[in-house]
């Protein structure tokens, strides 16, 4: 009764598709036979819907899957496929159903048909859905000939695709079709790989296929193409050689496979190449040597020629090494005498080696030094007892156009050398004075070579001159050098060895001559050197003879001299000073020392100016110069410290408390609490000794402020824990006698007694001191504990005062005692 209603309501609407779908979503569940007739009745009468036939076909195709295929129910469908066809040929998907339906049947050749027939039936623009499954089939089925004809036909449509045809050729072993594919590719420039291969890529692919299966090519000529690769691609020259030699192995052509390896290894210009060439030749004879000794049947002639064979590459692999690195940079200089020293012991060859070497570099573009290369030449022909070949090298060595002078006089210096080896010392200084001839300016002008400016050269004179030194007379000598100056040719050491030669010839005064000619020749700091053995050989000669001379000499040293050599002057100035001339000039030089030194020498300075001082006015001469150097803005931190460290020691030995106190005082502002630790010992150690509980907190005050200056929290908390703690142990509120305490409990630690001792002034010519009226004597007894007689008077208070005998150091080494001890007797 369900169904009465849909099949009314198709005799109503007979070509309504929505009608028909609605009566089989109604039998979804239905029977397959019941559903495929239903799909038979709604197609006739609507042969031409699309919707229809593929939901039909589909489900039906579904159902048939289920049989073999062998099934009549497999032909039912290829019968069904064959009507839907008919009306739906045009149609890409019905197709694609039709054949896979067919390829699950295994029938090859209906389905090849089927395919044949889809391909006919539909637009060439929808080829590309049918292609796909067609090449798949064609690979699955088995049969080469079928498969390649079909590939044939599918490059007429889509050439891009012949990669996967190559592929396809060498996996069933056609290798000759394949490379002839591969090649047609390369050929093509404008081809595009689907694979992104690079035209580069798809050559060295068709190369490495024609030489791993050279038995098999027969339409192509491989070693044209590989040759063409080697034009073209130059990066791949290695491996196309060893692809090259590889076919003529593969194909027995053994002598000919020797030979492009020969060919290969004397046409890189690559390491790299070199080395993967040499090794496959020297793997290829190494393979057929033991090939031979596995063999028994071979001669003991070709065993042994084929040892020496491999020998023979083996020894000449640096040679072949060589010639490509030379191929690589003809004008390389120490290559070629590399390549020369691989002949050593083979005279002929390293002569045919130089000789090439010599003709091949150009000056200009040569790496190395190409003077060595004509040196070593001559030394050669020397070594062998040649002179006259080896001077002939020299000779034409000379005469070419070097880049720079001193390979020139390198050249001219060697020829001379070889010489005076061979005993011909009127030869070598005849090399010389050609080498050091100055051409005419007219010369210079029209041929402005190597040759026509090598008299400019300092290595070359100095060779003559030292030559000249040795073998010439003093006249000749001198001439060499003066020219040299003339020349301007000349450094510090030759002025210095031309002043030295002159002074032991006994020509003193020449001899300052030369060292002044040097001097106006060169600057600061060149001149540092001149001038430092300048003035010690004056001094040494003259000593205080001529003393307004030396100090002018010094004078013009130290008028332009650079802080870095300021010190040895200076100090070398003050010192002839204090031998020969005055001690308050003397004491002038230090002075302006400490000014012209660099800021890290200037407290060394300081140290010796005062030392000097102290030796020669005394030590209370030195208390100026110590107020200077602390006021000098040049010392760091640390040395203004030490100063002030020894001016308090000064002014604490010779009795000025106060003024030592001031100068540890002055000092403190550069006393950082962290860095400087031993300072503010030593004026604690100070305070202990000579001060009182005032000056005490005056210091403490200070080392306080100190530390807030600098920012050091932690030593301040430290300082305030400490007197909290001293106010607790001690009644008094004092902090003298918090440190005190603390003192004394140090000391008794260490075996000790501190004690607070009151500083003494001692005053000269005083005799005994006056004490003052009777109240003010009372309160300093009680003060300072003095006992009173029974009587209430007071004991006898005339203190006898001790006298110091006074250290010599204080009146220094210029009669400053004597004339002390004449105002003392005077008074």
């Amino acid at each position: 009764q369900e169904d009465v209603v849909f099949e009314e309501d198709i005799l109503r609407n007979p070509f309504s598709v929505k009608h028909w779908m609605r009566y089989l979503e109604h039998k979804k569940n239905a029977d397959p036979k019941i559903r495929f007739n239903i799909y038979e009745r709604a197609l006739q009468q609507m042969p031409g819907s699309y919707k229809l036939w593929y939901r039909y076909l589909v489900e039906r195709r579904t159902y048939t899957q289920r049989f073999p295929p062998s099934h009549s129910k497999r032909e039912g469908l290829e019968k069904t496929f064959t009507r839907a066809l008919a009306y739906m040929h045009k149609m890409p998907r019905i197709w694609i159903e039709y054949l896979e339906s067919m390829v699950e049947t295994g029938k090859v050749t209906a389905t090849r048909q089927a395919f044949d027939e889809a391909l006919r039936a539909l637009a060439i623009t929808q080829h590309h859905r049918i292609w796909p499954l067609y090449l798949q089939f064609v690979r699955s089925v088995g049969v080469p000939e079928t498969a390649v004809r079909v590939y044939r036909r599918y490059l007429m449509v889509e050439p891009d695709d012949a990669e996967e045809f190559v592929d396809y050729l060498i996996s069933i072993k056609r290798f000759d079709e394949a490379a002839t594919h591969l090649a047609d590719i390369v050929n093509k420039h404008k081809y595009k790989s689907k694979r992104g291969k690079s035209n580069h890529l798809l050559w060295v692919e068709l190369c490495q296929l024609i030489s791993e299966n050279a038995e098999q090519i027969h339409t192509l000529r491989v070693e044209p193409i590989i040759k063409g690769g080697l034009r073209r691609y130059t990066d791949m020259i290695g491996s196309l050689w060893c692809a090259l030699a590889t076919y003529h192995i593969r194909t027995g052509n053994f002598e000919k496979a020797r030979d492009v390896f020969e060919e290969g290894l004397a046409s890189v210009n690559t390491v790299r190449d070199f080395t993967s060439i040499f090794e496959a030749y020297a793997e290829f004879e190494e393979s057929t040597l033991n090939s031979m000794l596995d063999d028994d049947e071979q001669s003991t002639d070709e065993l042994e020629l084929r040892m020496a064979r491999y020998e023979n590459l083996m020894e000449r692999r640096p040679l072949l090494l060589s010639s490509v690195i030379l191929r690589q940079n003809p004008h390389n200089v120490d290559e070629w005498i590399k390549r020369v020293m691989l002949f050593e012991g083979k005279p002929k060859e390293m002569i045919r080696t130089f000789t090439e070497a010599v003709q091949t570099i150009d000056y200009q573009q040569c790496i190395g030094q190409p003077q060595v290369l004509w040196i070593e030449f001559a030394k050669l022909y020397e070594t062998n007892n040649q002179t006259l070949e080896a001077r002939n090298v020299f000779e034409k060595a000379v005469q070419q156009p070097f880049r720079r002078i001193d390979d020139l006089a390198d050249v001219w210096c060697a020829y001379a050398e070889m010489e005076i080896r061979l005993k011909y010392y009127n030869q070598a200084l005849s090399h010389l004075r050609r080498a050091t001839n100055v051409p005419s300016r007219k010369k210079v002008v029209q041929n402005n070579t190597v040759q026509m400016r090598l008299h400019r050269s300092l290595k070359l004179w100095s060779m003559y001159a030292d030559l000249e030194e040795s073998l010439g007379t003093f006249e000749t000598t001198r001439a060499v050098y003066n020219r040299m100056l003339e020349l301007r040719v000349a450094n510090t050491q030759t002025i210095l060895n031309f002043a030295s030669f002159l002074e032991e010839h006994k020509y003193f005064e020449e001899s300052f001559s030369t060292y002044e000619k040097g001097l106006n020749l060169f600057h600061w700091p060149v001149v540092y050197e001149i001038w430092n053995i300048y003035l010690t050989k004056f001094i040494a000669r003259y000593g205080g003879k001529k003393l307004e001379r030396t100090r002018e000499l010094f004078e013009q040293c130290l008028a332009h001299v650079p802080d870095k050599f300021a010190k040895v002057l200076y100090i070398k100035y003050a010192q002839y000073e204090e031998d020969h001339g005055l001690a308050r000039h003397a004491m002038a030089v230090y002075e302006r020392a400490t000014k012209a030194v660099q800021k890290s020498e200037r407290f060394e300075v300081w140290q010796l100016y005062i030392r000097r001082a102290a030796q020669i006015f005394g030590i209370t001469y030195t208390r100026d110069l110590y107020a200077k150097a602390l006021e000098d803005q040049g010392l760091a931190d640390r040395e203004i410290r030490q100063v002030a460290l020894q001016f308090a020691s000064l002014e604490t030995k010779l009795g000025e408390i106060d003024r030592a106190r001031a100068i540890y005082a002055h000092g403190s502002e550069v006393a950082d609490l962290r860095s400087a630790a031993k300072y503010w010992e030593a004026w604690n150690d100070f305070e202990v000794r000579h001060g009182n509980d005032e000056t005490f907190r005056e210091m403490l005050r200070i080392k306080r402020s100190v530390a807030a200056q600098y920012n050091t929290a932690t030593n301040v908390a430290v300082f305030r824990a400490a007197t909290e703690t001293g106010q607790q142990q001690a009644s008094s509120s004092d902090a003298m006698a918090v440190a005190e305490k603390a003192s004394r409990e140090q000391a008794a630690k260490e075996g000790l007694a501190v004690k607070f001792v009151r500083s003494k002034t001692e005053k000269e010519n005083m005799d005994e001191i006056a004490l003052d009226d009777d109240e003010d004597e009372n309160e300093d007894e009680d003060e300072v504990g003095v006992d009173k007689d029974e009587d209430g008077t007071k004991p006898n208070t005339r203190t006898e005062i001790a006298e110091r005998v006074v250290p010599d150091q204080v009146f220094g080494s210029l009669g400053a005692k004597a004339r002390f001890e004449q105002q003392r007797s005077n008074s």
